[in-house]
């Protein structure tokens, strides 16, 4: 498959699963840095502490469902929740996050860090999406943060965020999903919900 200079290429980390992030650039999505107690605990499951900065940061580029395709080893694909609001998904042949959603319509899949090729596209992270526009939840830090740790969400950027997302659904960008059946909207993989005892050891 032939990139043009706004495509991303992502693979997991044995290469099994793959696909591509299309129309990729800063001002396309919103890079952010989650530090929920979610987001670390999904690391904590996979084994990939690796994914997480020294406080327990998550980076993530938050763009349109619709411009994400997996091409490859989606029988590898996973799905974990914590609630009835977030997909978390992931690979079982090598543990690696790729990203979440909140569902078969809505238009925004945060896609992690740990599932976009940079050495394939030779683009550093912050050469393809920019410097990330800020930090959420950093009340559940596990330590200080680091020193070039984006602003907190600003009030400022609220109503760029929501604008956005609007325009993304007016122009049907969530569409196709590939983490969901199209006609069914059933989850490309069945859910793992974990049991509350699984929670609580994943937070401690």
């Amino acid at each position: 498959m032939t990139l043009t200079p706004r495509d991303l290429p992502l693979r997991c980390r044995c290469g099994r699963a793959r696909g591509i992030a299309n129309e990729i650039a800063p001002s396309t999505g919103f890079r952010i840095v989650c530090y929920c107690g979610d987001c670390q605990a999904f690391a904590r499951f996979l084994g990939r502490p690796d994914v997480l900065d020294t406080a327990g940061g998550t980076d993530i580029f938050q763009m349109p469902t619709g411009r994400v395709k997996l091409t490859a080893g989606t029988d590898a694909v996973r799905c974990l929740r914590f609630s009835n609001k977030v997909f978390r998904w992931y690979t079982d042949c090598c543990q690696t996050p790729i990203g979440n959603t909140a569902g078969p319509r809505f238009p925004v899949v945060g896609i992690i860090h740990s599932f976009m090729d940079h050495d394939a596209d030779g683009r550093s992270r912050d050469e393809t999406l920019g410097a990330p526009r800020c930090r959420i939840f950093e009340r559940s830090a596990v330590g200080p943060l680091p020193p070039n740790a984006p602003a907190p969400l600003s009030l400022s950027l609220l109503p760029v965020r929501v604008s956005t997302l609007l325009r993304w659904w007016w122009r049907g960008l969530g569409r196709p999903n590939p983490f969901f059946d199209e006609h069914t909207g059933a989850p490309l993989s069945v859910p793992r919900v974990l049991t509350p005892g699984e929670r609580a050891t994943l937070s401690q």
